[in-house]
């Protein structure tokens, strides 16, 4: 019986992720369009015809309709069924990880702001201010939840707000000194404004310690890919690459494993701590 209860419980929560997932396609391509996210309804953006509700269920609407518009035959992008999958599994982890809590209803929207501004990142080169500024705001608010969730109290909500507040604090004076200093030695803007409030946003929801995590992610994850890029002739030598899609990935996978990473790097460097 509990296997059965596991089974669907998982089934309900990835139908959910993708779902959401196919709403992030739809900010994804409109908030930089600059229209509205909610009117007009789902249409095709070559022949403009109206979908029918059943072409708009995750991941099977693309399946049945063959990657095609149903009136105008030209293409769908792949790239909106890997959103809606992608999504139902992030939803998934984070709920294996995190179960019936709080925690797991923060996260699963912490993520899916990430992955928006990832994507948008990586069709436009820019990181819209209004959801870097949102996110923070959330990420503060979602501090003060936990923070009354897990200790009941006004003294909980307040210590975790602080450790929001100083999240944001530590990201907006490191990228800004990185930038600065990035500047200094490359004489061009070496972070974009987005990257830093974006960091910002991050930290008001995990934290300092983890957004180091975080950041840490980020630039390995930066440096193997542009320099995989580069030696594999796609990305020529100082051309600009977006940084918002590592840190989202760098800030995604710093809520499972940001305590592991920090316990093996007070065990390798402090033993005695």
């Amino acid at each position: 019986m509990d296997i059965l209860f596991s089974i669907a419980i998982s089934i309900i929560i990835f139908v959910l992720g993708a779902s959401i997932g196919s709403f992030i396609n739809v900010v994804v391509y409109r908030l930089p369009a600059k229209i509205s996210i909610l009117r007009p309804p789902s249409r095709c953006p070559n022949c403009l015809k109206r979908l029918k509700p059943y072409d708009n269920i995750p991941l099977l609407g693309w399946i049945w309709l063959r990657g095609l518009c149903r009136y105008c035959q030209s293409p769908i992008a792949l790239r909106y069924p890997l959103v809606e999958g992608f999504t139902g599994i992030v939803f998934l982890i984070v709920f294996w990880f995190f179960q019936f809590s709080i925690l797991t209803i923060g996260y699963w929207i912490f993520c899916s702001w990430l992955l928006i501004l990832a994507l948008i990142d990586l069709d436009t080169m820019t990181l819209p201010e209004p959801l870097t500024k949102s996110g923070l705001v959330l990420g503060l608010v979602f501090q003060i939840i936990v923070g009354c969730g897990l200790e009941a109290n006004s003294v909980g909500a307040i210590r975790h707000l602080m450790s929001g507040i100083g999240g944001s604090v530590v990201g907006l004076w490191l990228f800004d000194t990185i930038a600065l200093v990035g500047a200094l030695i490359f004489s061009k803007a070496a972070l974009g404004a987005g990257d830093t409030k974006l960091v910002a946003m991050m930290g008001a929801w995990i934290g300092w310690r983890y957004l180091l995590i975080a950041i840490l992610i980020a630039c390995i994850s930066g440096v193997l890919v542009g320099g995989s890029a580069i030696v594999m002739a796609k990305h020529s030598l100082g051309k600009r690459m977006p940084f918002g899609p590592f840190l989202a990935f760098g800030g995604t996978l710093s809520i499972f494993c940001g305590e592991a990473i920090l316990s093996q790097y007070l065990h390798l460097f402090f033993p005695m701590v």
